[in-house]
């Protein structure tokens, strides 16, 4: 007759060896490469966004990702991700503004899964910052390349209100 604690034994054993299954890579490049592989992402996202090229920035997506932007409804899937960076990129382009990364981002890998994180600013026309935030993205290897599943940013600090109009006497 098997008592608990051999049970509480095999239980335990068989969540260890889930939890390092799980913890272990299975591609075959060491972490650090895979790494630097979903940094170099978030570069050409920033190229092909202030390039206006919609097409580039889409294709860095998994199929079924989700975008999650500030100020504005989630967009599941390519479609709608595209949907939104058309209107996004458009408006960006027309003011001047352009995405700029900052230094020393980070990131981690577990399996064909991986996340990046770091700082952005935006700049206007005349180069000044007018904006600057943090951004999270999740990342699925899929056919040996790096796409993203999530993905999301939001500024430092509130953006600025437009000065109201004093009130005129009539």
């Amino acid at each position: 007759m098997r008592t608990f604690k051999d049970a509480a034994m095999r239980v335990a054993g068989s969540i260890a060896l889930v939890l390092v299954s799980i913890a272990t890579p299975t591609s075959g490049a060491e972490p650090a490469k895979e790494v630097a592989a979903i940094l170099a992402v978030d570069e050409v996202f920033v190229k092909a966004y202030n390039a206006d090229d919609v097409d580039t920035v889409v294709s860095l997506y998994a199929e079924q990702a989700v975008l999650l932007p500030p100020g504005a409804p989630r967009a599941a899937g390519t479609s709608a991700i595209r949907a939104f960076f058309v209107v996004d990129m458009a408006e960006s382009a027309k003011a001047g503004a352009k995405f700029v990364l900052g230094a020393n981002p980070d990131g981690g890998v577990s399996g064909d899964l991986g996340w990046a994180s770091g700082t952005y600013a935006v700049t206007d026309k005349a180069g000044q910052v007018i904006e600057r935030g943090k951004y999270l993205s999740v990342s699925r290897k899929i056919d040996g390349k790096w796409r993203y599943i999530r993905d999301t940013w939001n500024a430092d600090g509130a953006p600025a209100l437009a000065t109201p109009a004093a009130d005129q006497k009539k």
